[in-house]
């Protein structure tokens, strides 16, 4: 039976005037619809949030959402037809739908240039400041640095090298703030950036880090290093002196590795342990709401963010401003197309200028990179209405409040020193935005979600806002605003002052939900690769490793055999999140089924979580096929008994796609877990469907039996950073032959000091020039031979990078010659630290797991034995005593963030 609606009933019009409208609920085709004393059909079943045309549009004439538009019809549009574009249907032909999509889109994107007219230009006045003061209960900072919504005591690594190191940290000082009437927390921030060399990004790492010391919500920071990274404690002082950061006025210690991990643990906590006192004699007391500074952030937008969730959000902002508060507006290319509404307002004609100067850089950056600013919306968002970053940014840009003005254009975290509204140049990746904000002095998030993004900051309150009733009612316990409730009827003044007295109570102590929720994320703007065009064509054309071991040189190995049995490798559940959103969720749950014990009757060792910071924010062509080449690595592991996708929901690379990849390799879908932040109903619910899936999985497994294996059966990861002596090279390469001729694969990434060492090269694949054979994360399996020796390419020189790649070839551990410095381990595979430099012996012994000493010739002989031990379980490498482990996917030369 055909359906018939009153059009308010089931759809809204962003503005009177646009030709098409919004549905607010899924509508199957034939639904008749009653518009303006017209009754007209749809042709086609349109989803929630997708758009249908109420006006006839003649071929080559705009679509209009908010007046503005997004783009041209190719034909002859009439009303009730169900307006698509080519990457909308494109992006649905990838989801499990249950109905039919039209065959061909009816309009392609339109994109208006914008160009300011200096000559009509005129300044706009900002809201008027209200002749009253209101009050928060805040954290008053000496000196100008402001007044804290939290109390917070940050663990801050410097560089990605001691991610692992101040994590550990947190873990030892958990509960240590109980008791404490004043500190909120002890709170880590662990990001991926500093690792690279001459990174490009330096600027924005190093003002984003002194930004987060100085923060009005940090009591006291910590920031470690190892004092020898591309970005160090030592640079980040200097920047922060000439900039006038005021780092005297905070409790801080500057703390570099220099002897043992557990050594400097300890060091550490003892200087975190000893503020305690002095951070909670800061009491809460009554100040004005002009010291708030709001970060407006969306991430998983939908068609109904522009309607609900901006609105309300810049409806609260327009109050804080008229109290002498400040916001802040950001992710430039989700602004793209918004231009007019945007600077429909503004303080003078130099701030646009600005404004769209930051938009030019940004397209241009993303071009050097063979990407286009333009492809920023997700899966997720094509999913739930926003066809193209024109709908996208015009309804992010309803984050300004009609009555407020644009006042200000920073950089990336440069401080808001001013009262009013702001806009901050950064990706539209929801993390590393978010973590600008903070720096710049936010100290509110409000991030609004129409898909029901759960992110969280470590030492800023997050509140978040859902666009729709029913998306709240399915991640209710996740989400601390229903916005949704303005489409059900609730006026929009009557809806922003609840939420402006729920902002009040959370920026006076009142824990919002992802607080109690107890998890965050941090992200800093990933560096990008490229400074110009100039490397483009080559990048993109370069031929890709055919996946055939290198032949060694003629000299015959020495026959090596493990003294004590090779047993077979245990067996190991994995979550992989499929983007950066759903990690923190996947590494809760792994913690959870492993305290509790799940599946250890059945042989299963442990659960392992890969927590990353991709899968969205970033830029698809070539880096995109790298992470998921290196994702579909790790699913097919051989430690990996039974893997389940985890995925957030709204990422580009949602469960969908990668059910379609899967089905490309060959594989069963049904092999594999599938669970869905979002769509499952939020954290507690999605982790009792995970933990029944395992359980199902574990039911009728085999009981698990450890078996005697042979060399042939030795996957080995070899790697090596800094200098290695004549003796080590060798005996690495006598080590080397003696596992391929037996039948072994070995893996040496492309960037191993090893492959440039004459001693090693000359016991190996001798001196002519290497070709990798295996492109970054690819599978020994999907090798032309899974066998022999095999060199892994590497983009990058990120020892995390560099480690991340390797473990998704395949190998079951990794051997680490260690010149330098420790580094961090896996948390799925061994990783073996060795060395035998004096320099590195008489300062980290203590986190070595072996000093090779006396006769080298013997060296050989001790390794394979040590790599025996481990692939058997007999011995744990230190690494994994310690927890200090990290793991990131490279996004290679062609990455940018978007």
């Amino acid at each position: 039976m055909t359906e018939s609606f009153s059009f308010h009933d089931i759809a809204r019009l962003p503005l009177p005037g646009d030709n098409v409208a919004i549905a607010t609920q899924k509508l199957a085709a034939g639904t008749r619809i009653h518009y303006n004393g017209a009754t007209f059909g749809l042709d086609y079943t349109v989803l929630e949030g997708h758009r249908f045309a109420v006006e006839a549009i003649a071929p080559g004439d705009k679509l209009l959402s908010w007046n503005l538009p997004f783009g041209v019809a190719l034909r002859p549009i009439a009303p009730g037809e169900y307006v698509a574009n080519a990457e909308m249907l494109h992006a649905l032909s990838g989801r499990a739908i249950d109905f039919v999509l039209p065959a061909m889109p009816n309009f392609a994107d339109h994109l208006e240039p914008y160009v300011i007219d200096e000559a009509t230009f005129r300044p706009a006045a900002q809201v008027d400041r209200y002749d009253h003061d209101a009050t928060f209960q805040g954290y008053r900072r000496p000196d100008g640095r402001g007044v804290g919504t939290r109390n917070m005591i940050v663990l801050l690594g410097t560089s990605s090298r001691t991610g692992g190191f101040v994590k550990q940290l947190e873990v030892r000082l958990a509960g240590a703030a109980d008791g404490y009437e004043n500190v909120d927390g002890i709170v880590v921030v662990a990001h991926t950036e500093g690792g690279h060399e001459n990174p490009n990004n330096l600027e924005f790492v190093l003002r984003t880090l002194a930004g987060f010391m100085v923060h009005p919500n940090v009591g006291a920071v910590l920031a470690v290093d190892y004092g020898l990274e591309p970005v160090t404690n030592e640079m980040l002082r200097q920047y922060m002196v000439a900039h006038g950061y005021a780092l005297d006025k905070v409790p801080h210690s500057f703390l570099s590795i220099t002897g043992g991990f557990q050594t400097a643990l300890a060091e550490a906590e003892t200087t975190v342990r000893g503020w305690l006192e002095e951070v909670n004699r800061t009491p809460r007391t009554a100040e004005s709401l002009a010291h708030l500074r709001i970060a407006l952030q969306c991430g998983g937008s939908d068609a109904f963010s522009g309607i609900s969730g901006n609105p309300l959000t810049s409806w609260v902002a327009r109050e804080v401003i008229r109290y002498g508060g400040a916001a802040n507006l950001a992710e430039t290319d989700e602004l793209i197309g918004a231009e007019p509404y945007v600077l429909q307002k503004v303080r003078d004609v130099e701030t646009a200028r600005r404004f769209l100067e930051s938009i030019e850089r940004f397209t241009e950056r993303a071009a050097w990179h063979g990407a286009s600013a333009a492809g920023n919306p997700s899966g997720g968002n094509k999913y739930r209405g926003l066809y193209n970053i024109v709908l996208k940014s015009i309804g992010a840009a309803m984050k300004r409040h009609p009555d407020v003005r644009l006042d200000y254009v920073i950089p990336y975290g440069e401080p808001m020193a001013q009262p009013g509204y702001y806009f901050m140049d950064s990706p539209g990746n929801d993390l590393e935005s978010i973590a600008g904000q903070v720096a710049a002095g936010c100290n509110l998030i409000f991030f609004i979600t129409g898909n029901g993004s759960i992110t969280n900051f470590p030492f800023v309150p997050t509140i978040k806002v859902v666009t729709t009733s029913r998306r709240y009612r399915l991640l209710s316990r996740e989400m601390d605003v229903n916005a949704g409730a303005y489409l059900d009827g609730t006026p929009m003044d009557d809806l922003g002052a609840q939420t402006f007295n729920l902002t009040v109570a959370v920026c006076s102590g009142q824990r919002t939900v992802g607080e109690q929720a107890g998890h965050a994320q941090v992200q800093l703007w990933r560096d990008w690769r490229q400074t110009d065009e100039s490397n483009l064509a080559r990048l993109l054309y370069a031929p890709q490793p055919q996946g055939v071991p290198l032949p060694l040189t003629s000299s015959s190995p020495r026959a090596l055999t493990p003294s004590l049995p090779l047993l077979s490798a245990p067996r190991i559940a994995l979550i992989l999140p499929t983007s950066l959103c759903a990690g923190q969720i996947a590494q809760m749950m792994a913690g959870r089924f492993n305290r509790e014990g799940v599946g250890r009757a059945r042989g299963i060792e442990r659960f392992v979580a890969l927590v990353h910071t991709e899968g969205c924010g970033n830029s698809g062509g070539p880096s995109e096929q790298l992470y998921v080449r290196t994702l579909l690595g790790y699913l097919r592991h051989p430690l990996v008994a039974h893997c389940l996708l985890l995925e957030h929901g709204c990422e580009k690379t949602h469960n969908d796609f990668i059910r379609h990849e899967i089905e490309r390799l060959g594989l069963d879908e049904e092999n594999f877990g599938w669970a869905s932040i979002q769509m499952d109903g939020g954290i507690d619910a999605v982790m009792e469907k995970s933990r029944d899936w395992f359980e199902s999985r574990f039911a009728v497994d085999q009981p698990s039996v450890r078996l005697p294996l042979g060399m042939d059966s030795i996957r080995l990861g070899l790697m090596s950073v800094g200098p290695l002596s004549d003796v080590a090279q060798q005996a690495l390469a006598e080590l080397s032959r003696a596992i391929v001729a037996t039948g072994g694969a070995l893996v040496v990434p492309e960037n191993a000091s090893l492959l440039s060492s004459p001693g090693y090269r000359a016991g190996t694949v001798g001196v002519g020039t290497i070709l990798p054979t295996l492109a970054y994360g690819q599978a020994l399996a999907d090798a032309f031979s899974p066998v022999g020796f095999h060199v892994m390419e590497t983009p990058t020189a990120h020892w995390t990078e560099t480690l991340t790649g390797l473990g998704a070839t395949g190998a079951d551990a990794v051997l680490a010659y260690v010149g330098e410095h420790p580094i961090q381990g896996h948390p799925l595979l061994p990783v073996v630290q060795v060395t035998a430099e004096e320099g590195v012996e008489q300062r980290f012994t203590a986190d070595m797991d072996l000093i090779l000493g006396g006769d080298p010739t013997a060296w050989p002989q001790t390794l394979l034995d040590l790599m025996a031990d481990v692939l058997s379980q007999r011995y744990a490498p230190k690494l994994t005593q310690q927890g200090n482990i990290d793991f990131q996917f490279t996004r290679g030369l062609l990455g940018v963030s978007l």
